[in-house]
């Protein structure tokens, strides 16, 4: 198809992840090198109600690669979400001649980009969460980083553990999803992983790790925010078992930090992808990663359903831990 898309905006939403900065990089390379003029939306769709824009160059998104959050920065927009403040937004575009749009974000972001397209406005998602809790695509931007985030800073706390022979209790993020629990997990070779996903038995893993402390030095146990509080759970156990229990709680620590390998390489393929699809007509869908290869996911399917847990590899790490 022909190309009709002459200017395009972007902007970042939700939660920050690592690697939205090298999408936008990529993204306004990309685009540039096609004859496409770009316009960065700051603070999200907040910015897009304000008129808040600048025109990027490939010299304004020089040197932010290796930079985690986003420099478009992120907001929270109640009137967005308001029929009026998809409206506000859409004449803001329509004024500054754009004709289709990039929102790099979560889910939560991408309802905000499907209610625009619904409104005709070409759209197209970039997936970044550090929960990667979007179906459709195997990996989001940000998800990599955080877990060799988590590995590191977990990696720590277990020389603590094993030192002065302690049980750990290690709170990572995941409100509604396991996935950073259960990856984290077993990388790090930890003894349970609890996740919203599945029904916490205190009890039961109390009455395990007393029975399985012969000769353990240390017993380290992962919670999903979404699943317990770590305090609650070293409480509950110390009870229990009747011996040390720390916890910890990693926090918003998760979210930043240089982006890896990974998301960056990654976030270089999604922009890509993003501007050829909006350049050939295309809107109402997002960009995506399955078995490997770069594709696109309609918004229908991408709400179509939760992303499921891999229950296979949650079990298999308590295998590994015995």
């Amino acid at each position: 198809m022909q190309n009709n898309v002459r200017k395009i905006g972007i902007l970042t939403s939700g939660g920050d992840a690592s690697g939205m900065n090298a999408a936008i990089r990529a993204a306004v390379r990309y685009a540039i090198y096609k004859k496409i003029e770009v316009c960065g939306y700051y603070e999200g769709f907040k910015g897009l109600i304000n008129n808040n824009y600048k025109v990027l160059s490939n010299n304004s998104v020089g040197g932010i690669i290796d930079r985690g959050g986003t420099f478009l920065y992120t907001a929270r927009s109640e009137l967005f979400k308001t029929r009026e403040g998809l409206l506000k937004a859409k004449k803001n575009l329509q004024e500054n001649s754009i004709d289709a749009l990039i929102v790099i974000g979560g889910d939560g972001s991408f309802k905000g980009a499907r209610d625009l397209s619904e409104l005709g406005v070409k759209v197209v998602g970039i997936p970044a969460t550090i929960d990667n809790d979007i179906y459709g695509t195997d990996l989001s931007l940000g998800f990599d980083t955080a877990l060799n985030v988590i590995i590191s800073l977990i990696s720590k706390i277990r020389d603590t553990a094993s030192s002065h022979e302690r049980i750990f209790v290690i709170e990572v993020m995941g409100r509604n999803s396991g996935e950073l629990a259960i990856r984290s997990g077993l990388a790090c070779g930890s003894d349970y992983i609890l996740i919203p996903e599945i029904k916490v038995d205190l009890v039961k893993i109390s009455n395990e790790i007393k029975n399985h402390r012969e000769g353990k030095r240390h017993t380290l146990l992962i919670v999903a925010e979404g699943a317990a509080k770590a305090e609650e759970v070293a409480s509950s156990i110390k009870l229990l078992v009747d011996h040390e229990v720390r916890f910890s709680v990693l926090g918003h620590i998760q979210r930043g930090g240089s982006p890896s390998a990974v998301d960056r390489v990654l976030a270089a393929q999604f922009a890509k992808e993003a501007i050829d699809f909006l350049a050939s007509g295309g809107t109402n869908a997002m960009t995506a990663i399955q078995n490997n290869n770069i594709c696109i996911v309609d918004f229908k399917e991408v709400f179509s359903r939760p992303k499921a847990i891999d229950k296979e590899l949650y079990d298999y790490s308590h295998i590994l831990a015995i």
